[in-house]
């Protein structure tokens, strides 16, 4: 096909809340096209998610995640259109599999040998449309029974990250693994990635918000970029609570639970000169972090040396505790014009909330529904490109 490759995304009430939104949002930076549907919804509707999390116990926990706005109707939907197809998982498969009209959807797809990822519960639906028989297939240990039945040749996960692909069939165990099961995918709609490689931080805390830690996080491993997330006070292997900010309605944002979010280096000793970039995410965390001085000098750091950083949302509070934005064009999450203001920088309306920003060496945005801007902005300052 012609122009900007074209995929659908396969939702329903209760897709876990990452494996709708970061494969979305990552291949919107990336330049494609990405049409989100439901049976029985259309575009402006929205689903439910739902954030399942590993606490301990001898299953995953649930809680109540975003609210994903769809941006296409299900009805309208050609499958001859499209390059390919994403499953989430969550619980939406569970229904979503008895549903006649989406299981001859993805049915489309595999005649016309279109590359469908799925991941997690997904594959109940491909189970469902007779898809998998002989062919080698992984998901959520709780899925093999159903894989089993269906006639597939289940691989077992080793890890929660584990992803496998048999011809045009790629399927992942959970978001653990997004960033091999979103790198198959776009290699399997022709992706060529240039500039991998880079080295990138992220700035974490205590209920940063969920989406702007993990989207961008995955989105630029998922190039083969080498990405540590750091927080003050805590090393490699500890957790950060991120918390769910979203609009629902209210004079401003709700909060809610989101997951726990791993550390893979340890804050006390990273050195700045090794990096290529810095990202700072939103969310609450960044009101204690703008406190700490080792956080402003780490800041200081990157900014002084002019090199790549991305803020987001709450994030400028550090940028303009760290006094860096002095004559610097900026947007931020509305609520925090005053600090940037004060900073001495020029304050940029972020108008529709998903527009960003860069000024030299300096990406901003202003929430989570800028992540596509935000990261493929961030992108173009690293020399990270993906093309088809």
């Amino acid at each position: 096909m012609a122009g900007k490759k074209r995929v659908l995304l396969l939702c329903g009430d209760y897709v876990e809340d990452y494996e709708v939104m970061v494969p979305f949002q990552a291949l919107l930076a990336y330049g494609l096209s990405v049409d989100a549907v439901c049976p029985g919804k259309k575009a402006g509707d929205v689903c439910r998610t739902a954030i399942h999390d590993s606490l301990g116990h001898q299953t995953y926990s649930e809680s109540r995640g975003h609210n994903f706005a769809l941006n296409a109707t299900f009805d309208d939907i050609d499958a001859t259109k499209y390059d390919g197809l994403v499953i989430p998982g969550g619980r939406a498969p569970e229904y979503l599999s008895l549903n006649e009209s989406v299981v001859g959807l993805v049915k489309k797809f595999e005649d016309l040998k279109r590359p469908i990822a799925s991941i997690c519960h997904g594959q109940l639906i491909l189970a469902a449309a007779g898809i998998v028989e002989g062919r080698k297939c992984t998901a959520y240990p709780a899925v093999k029974p159903a894989l089993i039945a269906a006639g597939a040749h289940w691989v077992e996960p080793d890890t929660m990250a584990f992803c496998t692909s048999d011809g045009n069939l790629i399927t992942g165990a959970t978001y653990d693994g997004h960033p091999e099961f979103i790198q198959l995918f776009i290699k399997a709609l022709g992706a060529k990635i240039s500039g991998s490689g880079k080295r990138i931080l992220f700035l974490c805390g205590d209920y940063m918000e969920d989406y702007e830690v993990m989207v961008p996080f995955q989105s630029l491993q998922a190039l083969d970029c080498h990405v540590d997330a750091i927080c003050p006070g805590k090393k490699a292997g500890d957790t950060c609570p991120t918390a769910v900010h979203d609009f629902e309605g209210d004079q401003t944002y709700s909060e809610k639970p989101g997951h726990n979010f791993t550390l893979n280096a340890d804050f006390e000793s990273v050195n700045t000169s090794s990096y290529d970039g810095l990202v700072i995410p939103g969310g609450r965390a960044p009101e204690y972090l703008a406190l700490n001085d080792k956080v402003i000098q780490l800041v200081k750091e990157f900014m002084e040396s002019k090199k790549p950083v991305a803020s987001i949302c709450h994030g400028q509070q550090i940028l303009s505790a760290a006094n860096v934005l002095k004559g610097k064009k900026c947007t931020a999450y509305p609520a925090v014009k005053l600090n940037v203001v004060l900073a001495g920088a020029t304050w940029l309306e972020p108008e529709p909330i998903h527009r960003c920003f860069t000024d030299g060496n300096l990406v901003t945005g202003a929430a989570w529904p800028g992540h596509p801007e935000f990261v493929a902005q961030f992108m173009s300052l690293l020399g990270l490109t993906v093309s088809f």
